[in-house]
């Protein structure tokens, strides 16, 4: 499947897909514990699979949403029920000559970026399937192993936060992320650091301070971090600026990038020294190849981002750390991270280093398990360019 695009007198190429079905399968993994950012806890991974097929091949994509709008605008049904329909019809019976098609086809539509993503990585999914090659070495990545930090959720007490501290680095993270929020910050950050002095460390506070919080913030910047990431508004790139400026340790933004023009506008302001990418957020992997783009030419560092994401997801996410921008241990999760279960095979698994290993089979490199999909499966509605169907739910088939 090319890049290129097709004019519609020129005739279909060999590599030209039509999209001839798409299923969009609702799920719902409980977490193994609540997971606690500063706008709230994340109890369970409500997300659609999205399966896209043409010509006796299929790709996988994943939506990542929560079910509540606390990480953005989107949530769980909202967004299924663009896909639905909006977003999938606008590609039904179409031809598609290239992934970033799909992006094209949704230009028109605002908003529902993981709605978005969650197609579109299913379209990437199959393209590199087609090729017989895998999602990382159609992107182009060029690693075989990727390393990962982990994130750790708000805790009820320092000694709680310190034990999951040294568990994590008991399993091998080379870096750790600790979530803050006003009144749960200098403290427990200050205690670990003191009690692993020679770690990576990171915070992420998800939009919850403001410019009033500056004596927080310079803090948090004596305490030799990697980075900040998000302290201020989830939309916003001036006060952030006006914070950098005030800072030694680097900025990251994270849900203030949306687009690629927000980092360029993100570079010009000063706004930031670290970007996270999150192909979901982005609305796919067009776009998120467009920021690593960016992000290498005006020298700005950019790790691979997580949203809790099954095993679809982070089949996606490895592959896209993989790319030569992607120089920060990611946020990357094993299936056994944050739910009871996962709905792929094989699973995602970590190395005692802290590192995976990148998917090298076609595609993103994993299937769906159907008994454990059918285990978690909420809603399956299948659609074509005729009809619509909503099959019914047996749990445990």
């Amino acid at each position: 499947m090319g890049i290129g695009r097709r004019t519609a007198a020129e005739p279909r190429g060999d590599d030209d897909v039509r999209v001839e079905r798409v299923e969009l399968m609702l799920v719902s993994v409980p977490c193994k514990e609540p997971f606690h950012i500063s706008s709230g806890p994340v109890t369970e991974r409500e997300v659609v699979l999205v399966r896209v097929f043409s010509e006796g091949l299929y790709g996988l994509g994943e939506m990542p949403t929560f079910s509540e709008p606390i990480y953005s605008h989107d949530a769980t049904l909202p967004s299924l029920m663009a896909l639905e329909r909006w977003f999938v019809p606008a590609i039904l019976g179409r031809e598609l000559d290239s992934p970033v098609d799909v992006g094209a086809a949704l230009s028109g539509y605002r908003g529902f970026p993981f709605a978005k993503a969650g197609l579109e990585t299913a379209v990437w999914d199959l393209a590199a399937r087609r090729q017989g090659v895998s999602l990382a070495r159609l992107l182009g990545g060029e690693r075989d192993r990727v390393a990962a930090g982990v994130s750790i959720g708000l805790q009820e007490s320092i000694s709680g936060l310190l034990s999951r501290v040294e568990e994590a680095l008991a399993r091998g993270y080379q870096r750790v992320k600790l979530k803050i929020r006003p009144g749960f910050d200098v403290e427990p950050v200050t205690a670990v650091r003191q009690a692993f002095a020679g770690v990576p460390l990171m915070v992420d506070a998800n939009s919850a301070y403001t410019l009033g919080d500056l004596p927080v913030l310079r803090a948090l910047d004596e305490l030799g971090l990697t980075m900040i990431e998000q302290p201020l508004g989830y939309d916003d790139l001036v006060d952030h600026a006006r914070l950098q400026a005030c800072l030694r340790t680097p900025v990251c933004l994270d849900e203030s990038l949306h687009t690629p023009a927000d980092l360029r506008k993100a570079v010009a302001l000063g706004s930031c020294r670290i970007a996270n990418v999150k192909y979901a957020r982005m609305g796919g992997l067009g776009p998120s190849l467009e920021i690593h783009a960016l992000a290498r030419a005006s020298g700005i560092p950019v790790w691979c981002g997580s949203m809790l994401e099954l095993g679809v997801g982070q089949a996606v996410n490895l592959a896209l750390a993989s790319l030569p921008g992607f120089t920060l241990p990611g946020d990357l999760a094993p299936s056994d991270r944050y739910t009871v279960d996962d709905v792929i095979d094989p699973p995602i698994e970590m190395a005692s280093d802290g590192t995976f290993a990148v998917p090298d089979g076609p595609g993103i490199g994993v299937e769906l398990d159907p008994r454990r999909l059918g285990r978690y499966l909420v809603r399956r509605i299948v659609l074509t360019p005729q009809q619509r169907v909503l099959i019914p739910v047996v749990h445990g088939s």
